[in-house]
């Protein structure tokens, strides 16, 4: 029964990040489309330096930040030779890193001395609203925010030689699946469709469970450079 429960709630769960890109990927296309603009596709990959912002009260801490990586897909509709959209599809790894003795997770206490990581895998949709300025023959600066929605494919915690899966389900997991915030992001990109990018994007809902987030918070942020191509 609890199985069952889980797979409907992770199947509605994706039916929805698939509309909610299919809907945005149309309305841009549309508005794309009567400005008689060209459409360009990218794909980018890069550095992610993920942390989160740990709340509880009037008390807020930040962890340790990791090192992780992203890789993922851009399609660019024009609005204006300036305004143009530019929703994706990304994998991330995000989470952080922190020092604890005794650190608890569900109901096990993790005693050690070694640094505990904390690795969450998403699968995020982005919406960005992008300025574009020509700077002389070679290129454009590129300048640009949004929101962002991301559904989290698998997670685990590291402490020493350790892992541990993160496990999902009804009174399994201290953490949800979704996540959503805003992102801002920069770049520079030639005129052949080469790019150097970077990106900050911002949690402002709590990745804590339910029961959870009554007493503490947990919300993601994450600093990333990379490269990119357009065609």
């Amino acid at each position: 029964m609890k199985t069952r429960k889980l797979k409907t709630i992770l199947k509605n769960q994706m039916k929805t990040l698939v509309l909610s890109l299919l809907t945005v990927a149309g309305l841009s296309f549309a508005a794309s489309a009567q400005t008689n603009k060209p459409v360009t596709f990218g794909v980018k990959a890069g550095v992610a330096f993920p942390n989160m912002t740990v709340s509880s009260g009037s008390t807020s801490i930040s962890f340790d930040t990791k090192t992780s990586f992203y890789v993922g897909g851009t399609a660019e509709f024009a609005i204006s030779d300036v305004v143009s959209i530019q929703p994706g599809l990304s994998f991330i790894g995000k989470g952080t890193k922190l020092n604890n003795d005794n650190f608890a997770f569900g109901t096990d206490d993790f005693d050690t001395d070694e640094k505990v990581t904390l690795n969450f895998n998403y699968l995020e949709l982005p919406v960005n609203v992008l300025a574009n300025f020509k700077l002389g023959n070679s290129g454009k600066f590129f300048v640009g925010a949004g929101p962002y929605f991301a559904y989290l494919i698998n997670a685990n915690v590291k402490y020493g030689s350790l892992k541990e899966d993160i496990k999902f389900g009804e009174n399994e997991s201290e953490f949800k699946r979704t996540d959503f915030g805003i992102n801002f992001l920069a770049g520079y990109q030639l005129n052949n469709g080469i790019n150097i990018h970077a990106g900050y994007g911002l949690g402002l809902s709590s990745i804590a469970d339910t029961d959870l987030s009554d007493e503490i918070t947990f919300k993601n942020k994450v600093f990333s450079v990379g490269l990119g191509f357009s065609f």
